[in-house]
């Protein structure tokens, strides 16, 4: 087995009497996109920029890609675009980043490689503040990709697009991991971090409060049944699933687990219930985030 690519033990930062990263333990695997998720001003910043060596944590231990942050072993296999892309912007794209390649002893033919990577080989000749604010994003990540890092730590990528440009941002980073490059994914857009990344760290208030897989945060599908009268209906579906399998909500009646949705329906009809409708309902990765910020707040 292959060792972490990132690994965090009790991750800390303090300014002052404010806690900006409380106790963060998180691993991120070789060849994943992990998607680092928390509403604005969670944590998600200072926590890569810790790991990235600019600034020092008040407590904890990190690695990345086997060495401290900040260490020069581990800073030449990383690409980093954090809080925004900044380039010259009278220099065209493709000089922004010949700047950039010199100081990595960088090549014409790998700065090509990455305009075409990033699809701004068409517009590389443009000066920069003529871009986009979708081309500019990909330049910023096309500079995090100059020497072909290993690990891609990205900010908020898709901050500010819209949803064409957010498109090809999400198009981009997933043929980047298909590349070979781990993903670190900051983000606040539960949408974006449900359709691409394969693992998820849900961070509010400085504190990760859980770290899985996407299909295990949104769980098992239910079967949601809507029938009149309820009660009957309820009686009906017990009487297949078990009284512990079914309940009555607000929404109709749900089913957990695995359930053969034809012979629920009949059971339904033949008790004298009206059935209005029955689907399976999957919880997304909204839901589910908004449960655990609820909760935790609550505590």
């Amino acid at each position: 087995m292959r060792d972490s690519i990132v690994v965090t033990e009790r991750l800390t930062k303090r300014y002052g009497n404010a806690t900006a990263v409380d106790a963060v333990s998180m691993r991120v695997e070789p060849g994943e996109i992990y998607g680092f998720l928390g509403p604005n001003g969670a944590g998600k910043t200072t926590t890569l920029r810790m790991l990235v060596g600019l600034i020092r944590p008040s407590a904890g231990t990190a690695s990345v890609l086997g060495h401290p942050p900040g260490d020069p072993e581990a800073l030449r296999r990383i690409g980093v675009l954090i809080e925004g892309p900044g380039f010259y912007p009278y220099l065209s794209g493709r000089d922004n980043l010949r700047v950039l390649g010199r100081y990595r002893g960088l090549g014409k033919d790998d700065i090509e490689d990455v305009l075409a990577r990033v699809g701004l080989a068409s517009r590389a000749d443009d000066k920069f503040r003529t871009y986009s604010l979708g081309m500019k994003q990909r330049l910023g990540v096309g500079a995090a990709l100059l020497g072909r890092p290993d690990l891609l730590i990205l900010d908020e990528p898709t901050n500010g697009l819209d949803p064409a440009g957010m498109a090809e941002m999400r198009e981009l980073i997933v043929a980047l991991a298909a590349d070979g490059h781990t993903v670190l994914l900051s983000s606040h857009m539960l949408s974006e971090v449900q359709d691409i990344c394969d693992r998820v760290g849900v961070i509010s208030h400085g504190s990760l409060l859980a770290q899985s897989t996407v299909a295990e945060l949104r769980g098992n599908s239910t079967l949601l049944i809507r029938a009149e009268p309820a009660d009957v209906a309820l009686q009906a579906v017990r009487r297949l699933t078990g009284d512990q399998s079914a309940m009555l909500t607000a929404e109709g009646i749900r089913v957990e687990g695995l359930a053969e949705s034809a012979r629920l329906a009949r059971a339904v009809i033949e008790a004298g219930a009206d059935l209005h409708e029955l689907r399976t309902d999957e919880r997304s990765l909204e839901d589910v985030f908004f449960e655990m910020t609820k909760e935790e707040v609550t505590r």
